[in-house]
């Protein structure tokens, strides 16, 4: 059956009606090709995560009137790629019913249609314009030509202009510049026969000549090299095709950042925190244990006050204790020494645990846990623990006026979902894109609560390491939904 269906041309999804939020449990090669996302980016989400941003699209108020009367239907819906960009979505949808008539899950049958909706607003536009663009379309060749050309000198990043056989048509002032060369030394030369052949990278290569049938780019591809006239640099790559009107066609626009010194400075940033983070943590655990012989050697008759003040002394030491351990888990996950220790344990079992630690911490909030796996999971239990811990004490920490979390487990497909729910602040679509990012913390969280923005970061980095996929939704004042997906034991896959 799965055979079949990954053989359809059409991208093909089952979600499961009988679970929280109606997530996918299934998806063809297809509906991966049409979406660029991987599986294991969609298992476990509900279908709106296509629509991105798009929220107010009437076709969603359709969908989520059939899917609650349990009817099928068929939308054009706007959806977006992994990487933006929006496709149009034709999607049939219907229902699978139990012998008892009960909806239990959905099959949605996707089709991109992208290249149809083009056509019929180019037809339109066309009609609109086309006796205007015939009297104007000299002049605009011009001005168009003399504006690139401007843009081309005037931007601060090496820039060629290359023919569809990789010859250089035009280079800017700053190339010139950073490589110390005349324009005879590059213009009408092959891009691979400039300089010591510094550009004559099979896949490099390979990269710019899928360029111009596909218009694929080259996206911040890393060249290391020994340049002549300047020395040893780093460059970030990036080419476009560029189709021009009239005798301009198919050409590559490939344009060269310089980041050496931003790599050095992102290198020794790195190792200062290496270095802080372990110079710290010997004093800091010779000051912990004083602080335990001062409390075995406390005097009974120890003032209020006094006892007061040591236990705020425990507890900032003790915080301070895990601020410097999740530095020391930064350093490793930037060095590539994060260590796992992986074994198979019950995964229902872990998540109990953390929820009723985390309870036993917070007496004060309701920390309600519900579903259940019966699975397996082969990972690191204690690293899958800290995120869990970190997932709960943010909720707990950024909803100060709610004391309810629910925190949801289910089984999507192979894998297991964990989702942690608070009723507080949520955040902005700029906050949940740079969420995961490392020290980013948003601007009205800086306001109210001390961080440092790398919790997260810790936790997106464990789950990736993993072969899973953390994300989270949420809006302004309606609070946030964390969720991962990890594989079961014996559906380990590579990333």
């Amino acid at each position: 059956m799965t055979m079949a269906l990954d053989a359809s041309i059409s991208g093909i999804i089952i979600t499961d009606h009988t679970q929280p939020d109606n997530p996918i449990i299934y998806c063809n090669k297809a509906f991966e090709n049409i979406t660029g996302y991987s599986r294991k980016e969609i298992i476990g989400h509900n279908c709106r995560f296509l629509q991105a941003q798009d929220r107010n699209q009437k076709e969603r108020a359709i969908l989520a009137k059939c899917i609650t009367e349990g009817e099928e239907c068929r939308v054009e819906i706007r959806n977006y790629k992994k990487n933006g960009d929006l496709f149009w979505n034709e999607l049939y949808m219907s229902p699978v019913k139990n012998e008892d008539g009960e909806v239990t899950h959905f099959i949605g049958v996707q089709n991109d249609v992208t290249a149809r909706k083009n056509a019929e607003q180019d037809l339109r536009q066309q009609k609109l314009v086309m006796e205007k663009r015939i009297r104007e379309r000299t002049s605009e060749l011009r001005e168009s030509e003399a504006f690139l050309s401007s843009i081309i000198e005037t931007v601060r990043e090496g820039l060629l202009v290359l023919d569809p056989d990789f010859n250089v048509l035009s280079a800017n002032y700053h190339f010139l510049r950073t490589f110390k060369v005349s324009k005879e030394e590059t213009v009408g030369r092959q891009l691979y026969d400039l300089g010591n052949h510094q550009w004559d990278i099979p896949k490099l290569r390979e990269l710019l000549v899928k360029i111009l049938p596909t218009n694929n780019p080259v996206v911040d591809f890393e060249v290391e090299h020994d340049f002549p006239h300047i020395g040893k640099k780093l460059m970030l790559l990036n080419a476009y095709r560029v189709e021009f009107e009239g005798q301009f066609k198919d050409q590559i626009l490939l344009a060269i950042e310089d980041i050496t010194e931003k790599r050095e400075v992102e290198t020794r940033k790195d190792d200062f925190l290496s270095i802080a983070s372990h110079e710290l943590r010997t004093p800091l655990t010779t000051i912990k244990g004083y602080v335990q012989l001062l409390e075995r050697a406390m005097p009974e008759n120890a003032s209020d006050k006094f006892l007061s003040t040591f236990g705020k002394v425990s507890v900032y030491v003790e915080r301070l204790n895990s601020l410097i351990s999740e530095l020391l888990d930064v350093s490793r996950i930037q060095s590539g020494n994060m260590e796992l220790h992986m074994a198979k344990f019950d995964f229902d079992a872990m998540i109990t645990e953390a929820v009723e630690g985390m309870r036993t911490t917070v007496p004060g909030h309701q920390i309600i846990l519900s579903g259940q796996t019966g699975a397996k999971v082969v990972a690191d239990e204690s690293h899958i623990a800290q995120v869990v811990s970190n997932l709960l004490s943010n909720a707990i920490k950024y909803a100060p006026d709610s004391e309810k979390i629910e925190v949801n487990i289910a089984n999507v497909s192979d894998y297991v979902k964990v989702s942690v729910k608070d009723f507080g602040l949520g955040m902005s679509p700029e906050d949940r894109k740079k969420v995961f990012e490392r020290f980013y913390r948003g601007v009205e969280i800086q306001k109210k609560f001390p961080g440092m923005g790398i919790g997260l970061y810790i936790c997106d980095q464990i789950i990736k390491n993993h072969n899973g996929t953390l994300w989270v939704e949420s809006k302004i004042g309606k609070g946030s939904i964390f969720s991962f997906t990890l594989p079961k034991a014996g559906k380990e896959m590579n990333g």
